[in-house]
């Protein structure tokens, strides 16, 4: 990938290679820029991974993409109970990092209460339906309102506000992901959810880079989002889910179109969110851990914005 002056593409955003407080941890910090027409010595004796026109090193993306279908699927269909833990788990992995993320800006929000009820709020939405849920995130901010209040005065209104955004980011809406699969048809219901916030990914991908994107949607946020992806998001959307809400779930097909129009609009929604989030800190994605993708929030973005819109949907839809 030839080097330039302009911002660094990176998973399908574009990111100021110029870092924020917390450049040291996830921001850029890659060599400068070669000059036109040069190579620099570690580019001739090293190959870089390759990446797709969107910017992602798309081998590792895919691998990485069906190893977590795997992880998610196999517990879906053998045991829900356990894929609630898988849920659980990888909100409160996320969790960490938005509150490494978040620190940076100066804000202290006291980790263990956080990742703790992140942990605890799907296994508490599966088990107590809503009202569990919501109890769950109440006892998770008062705890992590009374360890912080241990703490300095100074910037406690601002480090309590912290505390509620990083509560509410990740493992609230996360619980709705639990609780649809409460019912019977549970297994299906998140099928249908996550298959269609897949295709929104898929089809807004597919349809930037071959149309090349020219039309942006927020380019001040997300450099890489495109009206053009916007369009095949919508209609990957409708049609997955007209054949997964329309089909297995037995409801009308409109009300499937329905739910993948709805789908693809949080889906950006969440995605454009963390993008801003990640530009405002000035870093380039939330973590490492997943090659090709960045962090684990750098993929629940979209699903944790779309799961309570999806539970919302579905139980009026199917009762």
């Amino acid at each position: 990938m030839t080097a330039t002056d302009g911002p660094v593409v990176v998973d399908g955003d574009q990111h100021a290679s110029a870092g924020g407080p917390g450049a040291s941890a996830q921001a850029w910090t890659g060599p400068p820029p070669a000059e036109a027409g040069t190579t620099s010595a570690a580019e001739a004796t090293t190959n870089p991974p390759r990446r797709s026109r969107a910017g992602r090193d798309l081998p590792a993306a895919i691998a990485v993409g069906l190893m977590l279908g795997a992880v998610i699927i196999v517990p879906l269909v053998i045991f829900r109970a356990a894929f609630v833990g898988v849920v659980a788990v990888a909100v409160a992995v996320g969790t960490t990092e938005i509150i490494r993320a978040v620190r940076l800006t100066g804000v202290r929000v006291p980790a263990p209460p956080l990742v703790a009820g992140a942990l605890a709020m799907p296994p508490a939405a599966y088990a107590a339906g809503t009202t569990g849920l919501v109890l769950t995130l109440a006892a998770t901010i008062g705890a992590g309102i009374a360890v912080r209040l241990a703490g300095p005065a100074d910037g406690l209104v601002r480090d309590i506000a912290g505390i509620g955004f990083v509560a509410g980011y990740g493992g609230f809406p996360a619980g709705f992901a639990a609780l649809l699969t409460a019912p019977s048809d549970g297994s299906w219901r998140v099928t249908a959810f996550i298959a269609t916030v897949v295709a929104s990914d898929v089809g807004g991908y597919a349809a930037g880079v071959l149309s090349g994107g020219r039309h942006k949607m927020a380019p001040s946020v997300s450099p890489g989002k495109s009206w053009e992806g916007f369009a095949g998001s919508m209609i990957a959307c409708m049609a997955m889910g007209a054949i997964l809400v329309g089909w297995p779930l037995g409801a009308p097909a409109w009300q499937g179109v329905l739910f993948g129009l709805a789908t693809a609009g949080a889906a950006t929604i969440g995605d454009l969110g963390e993008s801003l989030l990640k530009r405002d800190i000035g870093i380039k994605d939330m973590g490492n851990l997943l090659p090709g993708h960045g962090g684990i929030m750098d993929r629940l973005d979209s699903m944790l914005c779309t799961a309570p819109i999806a539970w919302l949907l579905l139980s009026a839809f199917l009762g």
